[in-house]
């Protein structure tokens, strides 16, 4: 079981705390001739891969690392266009790392504020009047679960799909961000949450779900 990460949003839709618990690493490495047997293209600000799977390495993979240097984006840390390097013949053999695209602040605040747009469209197309909106968002990978507060704040964690107790999690979030955020005189409400008491316990709160699944009575 594992917690993947926590996001907390607040009512006008802003991304105040992002936490990335547990990123599985499924990155792939290989050595390859040439020419390429994999086509790659740009997408995004980055290179990706956009036909053929092999040993690991799936459609929509980006290229992480080439030759043990990084890649940042389209280009290697040491300024090499990626494209470029491996249309030549001349680089091969080469080695590649490839595996899933790591979401910058950017797109991490982007697609916070994508979920509370969703959220507040669930809520409007509820036959009833007064739903929730979203509380869960299920895949085959993961699940994303959603708890919003009475004053709009909502903590929404990203969760393996057998990981028990997250309701009980996502309400013991709220309390440690009742106790530690909104308890500190130096935090101004709906703004991003700059608190280490906060960021310890919730990792301890994040470490006992996963160990013990549903939090036990006085927990």
């Amino acid at each position: 079981m594992a917690i993947f990460s926590v996001y907390v949003v607040n009512k006008a839709g802003g991304l105040i705390y992002q936490l990335d618990h547990h990123a599985p690493r499924a990155d792939t490495e290989k050595t390859f001739s040439f020419p390429l047997d994999l086509v790659l293209r740009p997408h995004d600000e980055r290179v990706v891969v956009a036909f053929g799977q092999r040993d690991g390495i799936r459609v929509g993979h980006a290229v992480l690392a080439i030759n043990g240097t990084e890649v940042n984006g389209r280009v290697t840390a040491d300024g090499k266009d990626v494209m470029e390097f491996l249309s030549n013949p001349a680089n091969y053999p080469v080695s590649i790392r490839f595996g899933r695209h790591r979401l910058s602040s950017n797109e991490k605040l982007m697609l916070a504020s994508m979920f509370h747009s969703l959220f507040a469209i669930g809520s409007q197309l509820s036959p009833e009047v007064g739903s929730s909106g979203i509380e869960m968002l299920e895949t085959d990978t993961f699940k994303l679960h959603c708890f919003q507060t009475l004053t709009g704040i909502k903590f929404m964690v990203l969760a393996d799909p057998r990981q028990a107790g997250i309701d009980a999690l996502l309400r013991k979030i709220y309390e440690i961000y009742s106790d530690f955020a909104l308890k500190n005189p130096f935090y101004s409400l709906e703004m991003p949450i700059r608190c280490e008491l906060f960021d310890q316990n919730l990792k301890l709160a994040l470490e006992a779900a996963e160990k013990a699944g549903p939090f036990g009575p006085g927990s």
